[in-house]
């Protein structure tokens, strides 16, 4: 027998007596097939592995074996995403990261795997801050112009040179949504994380009078899909109609620019968000859960 061949048999035998492992480089394609199964669901973790992050944080994606088979995945860093989970593979992926001491600040994707995954998991990490238990998961690959919605022409890519004014709209925007404010003390790292989005050309922003007044962030993209995050309009503007025709602008950009479909994903009781979304062409196709711990 082929070195190879032995090599191969190993691995196969390894995997079905260990049926939850960090994944590593080699496993790339076979994650990604995963995620491809449902793009729009699980872009947040396929972009982590298109952006290196199966070697750059090694043991931070799990993966779910059945008969020597990738079956699930879990992303495990400072959020814990399921992808593709039933229960047996939600219960061994529990067992395995219970036992580690908890760092993540949320549990968040498909509802019914978030359900099953916090089911095993919630007596040892609660308590929590909040449990979003329906988020509608939206998706469009239509354009709002065709739809006839006019397009703020005042949207654009925020410049690199513009961290400082993005923050406070990034800053107000996560505190309204998880009730806390992202940093305490030193912005540095905060202020980090906003650069490198900037960098990319993922945030979106209108900018008046030397204030940012509409901004959005590509967060997750991959697959030809891209999710987008942090959709904040500067509350003295709010209920004059402003909304809608600056996301449809970021949903004509991304299009333009960086996927043929974009989803988010939004709180159930924010209406005036989904009334926005919808007009825009966004339609629903799944629901997310968060836990925030």
């Amino acid at each position: 027998m082929a070195i190879g061949a032995v090599d191969r048999q190993a691995e196969s035998v390894l995997r079905q007596r260990l049926p939850v492992r960090p994944l590593t480089v080699a496993d790339t394609d076979a994650a990604l097939a995963l995620c491809a199964r449902d793009r729009v669901a699980n872009v947040f973790v396929a972009a982590r592995i298109l952006e290196g992050s199966l070697r750059s944080q090694p043991g931070a994606l799990l993966g779910h074996y059945r008969d020597g088979a990738l079956s699930g995945l879990a992303w495990m860093s400072a959020n814990v995403v399921p992808v593709g989970l039933d229960d047996d593979a939600a219960c061994a992926i529990a067992a395995r990261i219970s036992r580690a001491r908890r760092s993540s600040a949320s549990v968040f994707g498909p509802s019914d795997q978030v359900a099953r995954l916090w089911e095993r998991l919630a007596p040892t990490w609660g308590p929590v801050r909040a449990i979003r238990t329906r988020q509608p998961l939206l998706t469009t690959g239509t354009r709002p112009s065709t739809l006839g919605i006019p397009l703020d022409p005042g949207v654009r890519p925020a410049r690199p040179d513009e961290v400082d004014l993005v923050l406070p709209a990034a800053a107000h925007m996560f505190t309204e949504e998880i009730g806390y404010p992202p940093y305490r003390g030193s912005d540095r790292g905060y202020r980090s994380g906003v650069a490198a989005l900037i960098r990319a050309g993922h945030t979106l922003v209108r900018v008046e009078g030397g204030e940012v007044v509409f901004k959005a962030d590509v967060g997750s993209i991959g697959l030809g899909a891209v999710q987008v995050q942090g959709v904040w309009l500067h509350p003295r503007l709010r209920g004059r109609g402003l909304a809608v025709p600056a996301m449809a602008a970021t949903v004509e950009i991304i299009l333009d620019t960086l996927a043929e479909e974009v989803s988010l994903y939004v709180n159930d009781y924010n209406l005036p968000a989904r009334a926005t979304y919808a007009r825009c062409g966004f339609r629903e196709v799944g629901s997310f859960t968060t836990v925030l711990l």
